[in-house]
């Protein structure tokens, strides 16, 4: 095993079974095939990591660790990582942090992050924190130096090193200097980081007010002050933020918290309220919610309302069209904003497959599939693939994609599975594919590869 090679087949899912599918495998009962893949003499990691996850939930932590030797024995981090995890969930945290270690001290920031929530975890935070200090400005980092601080009394000096990090007049991270005027902060969670501090010390008016101020980012389409306000059942406080400066993330999170509650209308009424600001955006989240609550025909209303043909929208239109037995409406839509635009991408394009199929004309989508002008495209053979599959004829599929694309091999090894030709399946992903050089660049270029 080489521990470059390992790192792209993970990164790209190429020549390896995708974590996905290795748990399909396993809740089909194919526990021995994911077992041989695993320690193969040329293993692949997603079953390795699977398998000796399921060893290691058994009891059987020594076994699983076998599993992972030889992958951590390349020098590869992330081998390493899940081994050291496994170790500390079996109790034997001190074998963790002596194999995380070499890791953090080789300046693998994530080891180093790992190796400190370690040895806080097991009575060395001192040395955890001292570990963490020279590196306030990563914001990975920073916020184990959060966690492992407050967690040894030190919140207020961790608070302090934030203060520093968001001061007036600190040289810009991009250009070094301190009048370019940049809001711009190393690490960019300084402030949200500020709020947990206070948080975790109980100061929770504090945190608000830090979160109010400016600087506070979110995160993972996450409002912080509103995740906030929701942990501490301050339901009104939210409700006046979104009513007053709320992002479109606290927004959202006030309408999943009254939907989660049993409120539907209340959360309706937040996106019709408070949605003009993101009118595209809530447009989409209103009539998700809605469809999920047996209401597609407002949902259609909704969708149909937005001024605009962009793809994502009119994906969720159909979608919905589709839904409501209303397949033909669908593709009058599409033919309507075809005229209107004068041609027909195949963005737009494949919506047609779906609504046609649903109106018993899979034929006729197939022909008109394949004499578009991009009908000969890998994407364009992937998505008539997906139609075959979803129209019950997945033999179709497998014989329109071709197995030497990665971009086909995604989802043709699944639809083997589901065929029954578990073993082809395997075969194909673990196969390397042939690897041609790319072209050579030209001055310029409107068609792929650019």
């Amino acid at each position: 095993m080489d521990a470059a090679v390992l790192h792209r087949r993970t990164n790209m899912h190429d020549e390896c079974v995708p974590p996905d599918l290795v748990d399909r495998l396993l809740a089909l009962g194919h526990a021995e095939l994911v077992r041989g893949q695993a320690v193969a003499e040329d293993g692949d990691w997603f079953c390795a990591r699977a398998w000796a996850r399921l060893l290691a939930g058994r009891g059987e932590l020594d076994e699983a660790l076998e599993v992972l030797a030889p992958y951590v024995a390349t020098g590869w981090w992330t081998a390493a990582a899940e081994a050291a995890r496994l170790m500390d969930a079996g109790g034997r945290g001190e074998e963790a942090v002596t194999l995380v270690r070499p890791f953090a001290s080789q300046g693998e920031l994530s080891a180093l992050h790992d190796l400190a929530l370690l040895l806080a975890r097991h009575g060395q935070g001192e040395e955890a924190y001292e570990l963490l200090l020279p590196h306030v400005t990563d914001w990975m980092l920073a916020e184990a130096l959060v966690e492992v601080g407050v967690g040894l009394g030190r919140g207020d000096e961790v608070a302090e090193l934030l203060e520093a990090c968001r001061a007036p007049g600190m040289p810009c991270a991009h250009c070094g200097s301190p009048e370019c005027g940049r809001p711009y902060m190393e690490p960019f969670n300084a402030v949200n980081l500020l709020a947990l501090v206070r948080e975790k010390q109980g100061r929770t008016d504090e945190a608000i007010a830090v979160l109010h101020s400016p600087g506070a980012t979110v995160v993972n389409n996450r409002d912080p002050l509103a995740e906030l306000l929701v942990r501490h059942d301050r339901i009104d406080e939210l409700r006046a933020y979104v009513a007053g400066t709320g992002t479109h993330e606290a927004l959202r999170r006030l309408a999943e918290l009254l939907e989660e509650g049993g409120d539907v209308a209340g959360a309706v009424d937040v996106y019709r309220k408070y949605g003009d600001e993101d009118r595209l955006n809530t447009a989409v989240l209103l009539a998700e919610l809605l469809a999920r609550h047996g209401r597609g025909a407002e949902a259609i209303e909704v969708m149909r309302a937005p001024d605009s043909a962009e793809d994502w929208v009119v994906d969720l239109l159909c979608k919905l069209f589709a839904a409501e037995g209303r397949a033909e409406e669908g593709l009058a839509h599409l033919d309507a904003l075809k005229a209107r635009r004068g041609e027909e991408e195949w963005e737009l394009f494949r919506l047609r497959g779906p609504l046609m199929a649903a109106c018993g004309r899979l034929d006729e989508a197939v022909a008109e599939a394949r004499a578009h002008p991009e009908g000969g495209s890998w994407y364009a053979t992937e998505s008539l693939a997906c139609l075959l599959i979803d129209s019950g004829h997945p033999e179709e599929a497998v014989a329109l994609l071709d197995a030497d694309r990665l971009d086909h091999r995604r989802p043709l090894g699944p639809l083997l599975v589901e065929l029954g030709r578990v073993e082809e399946a395997v075969t194909l992903l673990r196969t390397p594919r042939p690897h041609t050089p790319p072209p050579k660049p030209t001055a310029y270029s409107d068609t792929p590869p650019f």
